[in-house]
């Protein structure tokens, strides 16, 4: 792996991410004029507003805050169709990393860097489902589309790519796989900061649980791990304790300033700075994370408290206990499992079973579902998967949508 400034200050210090870009924004209630008829999406303020963009990123950095969030959440190219400005998909993202850079450049001294994170969104789409209008994107689409916003970013001069709020783990999965992918990525090498959004019950939007997450990701090219948005850090606590109890990877937690609530037609964020630094506080004291931060609802108020909060405080030693896991969408499973041994259901193939190879000449998908959930009932911690006849050459096909289907239909890998 290269060298990279910000994972070698990871392995010193703590780091305090930015607080919202999108509420500040918000909460000022501009002129449909400051966005020159694309009202609503808050990224193209780097073009027609650079001034407010250089100083809410200037407020943030005066509070002690560590690393900036460009302005583009929504700067891929599906987000910037909806406003018909993808064409202009580099400018935007280049012009909001020259801006960040040149903030944090002026603030950073030898002993103090401050760094730039090149802030990447979800699509929109939910490429795991068969929704008729969300899930109707592939997979070699989202690299391509995180590609070219990822290129751009890194040419603007940002450090790390965050990706981040992800919600659907084949996306996360296709946006790493952009931003390394030889043809597409950027010709400087950046470490990548994945962070997913859990809801309060502790899973991702499509059931996928934080062990998933991490299985998946931590055998991927991603140096920090973490979560973001939705809640409150109350809501993060069992997931962030069990990332650090279980990968050596840096870990993050850039929570909400509570949930939101609805107050006169309005979301207000009702966790005050020092509640919440507390909160943060601990998890570094107690669990050892690496990196803090605020998301929706934060001002630099609750960045400052941050700031000052792990001044005086030593984060844990991590001891992780390491476990070979496999992962579905939706749960990882131990390859060590006691009692011994791990069973794999052989019979979702065609050449373990008599039946699946008639369902599978049949094209008879519920049928194939069916018998995969029965081998999860009969005990089977994983399945061993397989569509292959002589008698059709739509192999491939076939296999993308039975685990297309298994992935929405049973829980094991």
């Amino acid at each position: 792996m290269p060298s990279s400034r910000y994972l070698q200050e990871l392995q010193r210090r703590v780091l305090v991410f930015d607080g919202a870009f999108g509420t500040t924004v918000q909460a000022m209630e501009l002129s449909p004029e400051n966005f020159a008829g694309h009202d609503g999406l808050n990224d193209y303020l780097v073009i027609t507003r650079p001034d407010l963009a250089e100083s809410i990123h200037r407020s943030y950095l005066e509070t002690g805050a560590d690393v900036l969030e460009t302005w583009t959440f929504s700067g891929n190219r599906l987000k910037l169709a909806e406003y018909g400005v993808e064409n202009e998909l580099y400018t935007i993202n280049v012009t909001a990393a020259q801006i960040a850079r040149r903030v944090a450049d002026s603030f950073s001294t030898p002993d103090h860097p401050r760094f730039v994170a090149g802030s990447m969104g979800p699509t929109g789409m939910l490429p795991s489902t068969d929704d008729p209008t969300l899930g109707q994107i592939t997979f070699d689409e989202i690299v391509a589309i995180y590609g070219e916003q990822a290129q751009a970013l890194v040419e603007g001069g940002c450090d790390l790519l965050l990706l981040e709020t992800s919600q659907d783990l084949l996306e996360l999965k296709a946006a790493i796989a952009g931003i390394t992918r030889p043809d597409l990525a950027a010709g400087r090498w950046v470490p990548i900061q994945a962070q997913v959004t859990l809801d309060t019950t502790g899973r991702m939007l499509l059931g996928t649980d934080i062990s998933a997450a991490m299985a998946t990701l931590q055998a991927l090219p991603v140096q920090i791990i973490g979560l973001n948005c939705s809640t409150g850090p109350e809501h993060m606590r069992d997931p962030i304790r069990y990332l650090c109890s279980h990968t050596n990877l840096f870990i993050s937690c850039i929570p909400n300033a509570g949930i939101p609530l609805n107050i006169n037609g309005r979301a207000v964020y009702p966790q005050q700075p020092d509640e919440m630094a507390g909160i943060l506080a601990e998890f570094v004291r107690d669990y050892g994370v690496n990196i803090i931060g605020g998301c929706c609802g934060t001002t630099p108020a609750h960045i400052q408290a941050m700031v000052q909060r792990i001044r005086t405080i030593t984060p844990a030693s991590r001891q992780p206990e390491i476990t070979p896991l496999l992962a579905s969408a939706m749960r990882a499973t131990p390859l060590h499992q006691e009692p011994r041994p791990l069973i794999a259901g052989e019979r979702v193939n065609t050449n373990g079973s008599r039946r699946m190879k008639r369902l599978v000449l049949a094209s008879d998908y519920d049928g194939m579902v069916s018998i995969a959930r029965q081998q999860v009932e009969d005990g089977a911690h994983a399945l061993d998967v397989s569509v292959a006849v002589t008698e059709r050459d739509d192999e491939q096909q076939q296999m993308e949508i039975l685990v297309k289907r298994l992935a929405a239909s049973v829980e094991v890998p």
